[in-house]
This record gives C-alpha cells, sequence and structure tokens, in this order.
C-alpha cells in the first residue's frame, strides 16, 4: 500500500531563494514529492491523506556545507543536522566510515558532487520548514518525518 502525506505550511518555496508562496502544498508518496500544489487541491484529490500542517515556511531540506557539527556519537551528529534542517551532506564530509554508517542507515543523502535543493515533481522527498526567526521547526528526509521541534 502506498502511503502519502501532505505537507502544507503558511508559505512554500519550491528553491531556497525562491519567493515564498502562499497556499501550497506538497503531497509525498513514499520517498517521493509526487505533487506541488494547493492543500485544497491536493486533499479534493485524495480525500483520505494525512496532511501535517506546519506554521512558517515549508521547502527544500538544506544540503550541509562544512564538517558536521561534534556531538558524542556519529548518529548524534547527523541528528544535529536534521536539527538544523539538514537532508544531505557532500560524502567529502563523511570520511569515518561510521559516521557515513550512520548517514545511510538514516536516510541522509551522501552527494558526490553539488545538488541545488529544490521541490521538484518526481524528486526525493527531502523538506524543511523555517519558523520567521530561521529555527527549523521540521525536516523531512526521504518522505520521513526526522525532527519536530518540539
Amino acid at each position: 500500500m502506498t502511503v502519502r502525506t501532505v505537507h502544507a505550511a503558511t508559505r512554500l518555496r519550491t528553491t531556497l531563494d525562491g519567493k515564498p508562496i502562499p497556499d501550497r502544498a506538497v503531497l509525498l508518496t513514499g520517498d517521493r514529492i509526487e505533487a506541488v500544489a494547493s492543500l485544497a487541491e491536493l486533499t479534493e484529490a485524495y480525500p483520505t491523506v494525512r496532511v501535517r500542517r506546519w506554521a512558517g515556511t515549508l521547502g527544500p531540506a538544506l544540503v550541509h556545507d562544512g564538517p558536521l557539527p561534534p556531538a558524542p556519537s556519529p548518529r548524534e551528529r547527523v541528528h544535529a543536522l536534521f536539527r538544523a534542517g539538514v537532508a544531505a551532506v557532500p560524502a567529502a564530509y563523511l570520511t569515518d566510515p561510521e559516521l557515513r554508517a550512520a548517514a545511510v542507515r538514516n536516510d541522509m543523502a551522501v552527494l558526490d558532487g553539488p545538488r541545488p535543493p529544490v521541490l521538484v515533481t518526481g524528486g526525493r522527498a527531502d523538506l524543511a520548514v523555517f519558523a520567521d526567526d530561521g529555527t527549523c521547526l521540521a525536516t523531512v528526509v526521504a518522505g520521513r518525518l526526522v525532527h519536530r521541534r518540539a
């Protein structure tokens, strides 16, 4: 059975520097983006879909650029990135086998080359929601909610 989830927020950006658009939502099917449309259109087309509503701006998750933050374990280092809205990291920063394994185990995208963060139909479902002050409220990696600010 295919699991679909709609993520809707006050505003949506399809790129990090794109203009925020009101009344837009993202439909995820598994680890892929199935559609970007208005919340009304998506819930009409899929009346039983689970809807997650967020206050703030929904957009593509970030690509981390630099060494991972220090933490007591590789898993905690990866989760520190999730709390910052990150879903991808260049392979060059994952030279420690335990750190790379923790990233892969948690579905973090490990990039061999540059990949601009963008929300596009058919693309990997990596999303983040940010408050107006820049605080990450939620991070979705490969369609799975991995961080939600309490």
